[in-house]
C-alpha cells in the first residue's frame, strides 16, 4: 500500500491529463457552437433557395435572381465542406478526451497494481491525445480560413 506522499504524487500525475480534458472541453464547446451556426446557415440558405425556385415557376428570372441562386448554391457547397471540417475537429477533440481519460486510468492502475511496464503505454496514450488535439486545432484553423472565404465571396457577389 502506497504512503500518503506517493498517493499525492499519483494524484498529481493524474491531474495533467485531467487539465487536458478540461481544455478539450472548452475547445469542444466552441466547435459545437460553430457547428450549430453553420448548420443554421445551411438551413436558412436552403429555405431561401426553395423560395427562389418556387418563384421560378411563376415568372421569368432576371439577372439578379439568377445571380443570387448561383451565389446560394456556391455558399451551400462551401458550407457543407466547412461543416465537415468542424465535424472532424469535434471528433479529434473527443478522441483526445478519451485518450486523456485512458491515460489517467492507466496512471491509477499502474500505481494500484505496481505495474512498471505500463509507463510506456501511459506516455503513448498521452502523446496520442496531444496529437488528437493538434489535429483538431488544424481542422478548426482550416475551417476558420474557409469561413472567411465564404464571407468574402458573398460580399463580392452582392456588390
Amino acid at each position: 500500500m502506497p504512503d500518503i506522499t506517493s498517493i499525492v504524487q499519483i494524484i498529481q500525475l493524474m491531474l495533467a491529463p485531467g487539465i487536458m480534458i478540461s481544455a478539450c472541453g472548452l475547445l469542444l464547446l466552441g466547435m459545437n457552437n460553430k457547428y450549430s451556426l453553420i448548420v443554421n446557415r445551411i438551413r436558412l440558405l436552403n429555405e431561401e433557395r426553395r423560395r427562389v425556385l418556387s418563384k421560378m415557376h411563376d415568372e421569368e428570372f432576371n439577372y439578379h435572381q439568377n445571380l443570387r441562386l448561383e451565389s446560394i448554391s456556391k455558399q451551400l457547397e462551401k458550407l457543407v465542406f466547412r461543416v465537415k471540417l468542424v465535424r472532424n475537429a469535434v471528433l479529434s477533440y473527443t478522441s483526445a478526451v478519451a485518450l486523456f481519460v485512458l491515460t489517467s486510468l492507466f496512471i491509477g492502475i499502474k500505481y494500484l497494481f505496481d505495474l512498471s511496464k505500463v509507463s510506456s503505454i501511459i506516455t503513448l496514450l498521452f502523446l496520442l491525445g496531444m496529437i488528437s488535439v493538434l489535429t483538431g486545432v488544424i481542422f478548426a484553423a482550416y475551417e476558420t480560413w474557409k469561413g472567411y472565404e465564404i464571407v468574402k465571396f458573398e460580399v463580392t457577389i452582392d456588390e
